[in-house]
């Protein structure tokens, strides 16, 4: 397929903020009974009736959460809907509508944020979630994407962080570690670019982790899962830090212990193979990593009977008394403290 190498660049000035929102929302569609009111009002209006109502909010800032350079506009705002609804399954509740708020600078022209909104358009369709709202204007620092996330989730089904109690055990949904590496393989890439402009990096040895990072999935399926199986988690947590700060949140706010297994923790091959290829450590990548955004979640023993044989979860340890303290167990069943040292944006990462 031959490239327009001088595509069309509409300024936004054109537009204005009315006619943008209009323009970039025109193939959002209604598919919640309980989407009353969707764009266009003051203020999106939803029925729960007796169902209670999650929401969460997220922040994604270019140059902190994500670098133009190598991901795609359209796996952005893929992206951007799936961590947010990530939240919301990790209440156990179902997502039903998102708003989605854009701060965005002058280089940025109309073909540019359609790309952004087809991907926020793809993921509302893929987990049927109805956009009902959100805000636009300038920005001086580049790209800044808000995310608002809203489910619904019966009264009393709801899981909470703080549920877990000794002896449940810790199970994990999918595999982790892919997103960080896949990061390390596009960061490594950007500088032999900046060396050789040239240069076409092969990334065929690299697919799975590379869509871990710029285009992953929240674990609707999952909850789902979860409730065919007749299993409610005591506790549960989306992994979007790292294993390590999870775990420990898990723990804090259940006033629990934990004996995690090294030798439990799922890893893909390629991450093992990347691993090994950038001299790091697999199971510090899966305890700090971060972005995976997998299910973690307790659950009691009563239960392992109704898991153990399928191959969406894993149980990678087991919850203990508080003063027993949180505790990796290695391959050589030497007993270290848990440390957090996953992803905090509010810190230097250099």
């Amino acid at each position: 397929m031959i490239e327009d190498k001088n595509p069309q660049r509409t300024p936004l000035s054109e537009l204005g903020e009315f006619k943008l929102i209009e323009h970039l929302t025109e193939h959002f569609k209604v598919t919640q009974k309980s989407t009353i009111k969707s764009i266009g009002d003051d203020a999106a209006v939803l029925n729960f009736g007796k169902k209670q109502v999650v929401v969460s909010t997220d922040l994604l800032v270019e140059g902190v959460h994500f670098d133009l350079s190598y991901a795609p506009l359209k796996h952005l705002g893929y992206k951007a809907i799936v961590v947010n609804l990530s939240d919301i399954y990790a209440m156990n509740a179902t997502a039903t509508q998102v708003t989605v708020s854009i701060a965005v600078s002058n280089r940025f022209p109309l073909e540019a944020l359609e790309e952004l909104y087809a991907g926020i358009t793809t993921a509302a369709q893929v987990y049927n979630v109805d956009v009902v709202g959100g805000d636009t204007t300038s920005s001086t620092s580049g790209l800044i994407i808000s995310v608002t996330a809203i489910g619904e989730v019966e009264k009393g089904d709801e899981v909470l962080r703080s549920g877990a109690k000794p002896n449940d055990l810790l199970v994990l949904s999918g595999d982790i570690g892919g997103a960080y590496m896949g990061l390390q393989v596009l960061e490594r890439e950007k500088e032999v670019f900046k060396v050789n402009p040239q240069n076409q990096p092969d990334l065929s040895m690299y697919t799975y982790i590379i869509e871990r990072q710029l285009k992953p999935e929240a674990r609707k399926d999952i909850v789902e899962l979860l409730k065919e199986l007749d299993v409610k988690p005591t506790s549960m947590i989306d992994v979007s830090d790292g294993l390590s700060s999870e775990v420990i949140h898990l723990c804090k706010q259940s006033k629990v212990g934990v004996d995690l297994y090294e030798n439990k923790i799922p890893l893909d091959p390629q991450v093992i193979s990347t691993c090994e290829e950038f001299n790091i450590d697999s199971t510090t990548i899966a305890l700090s990593g971060g972005e995976d955004y997998e299910l973690l979640m307790t659950i009691s023993q009563e239960d392992f009977p109704k898991i153990k044989a399928n191959p969406n979860l894993t149980v990678i340890g087991f919850m203990t008394e508080e003063d027993r303290g949180m505790h990796l167990v290695t391959r050589s069943e030497e007993k270290i403290p848990i440390i957090a040292k996953g992803w905090n944006a509010l810190k230097d990462q250099s």
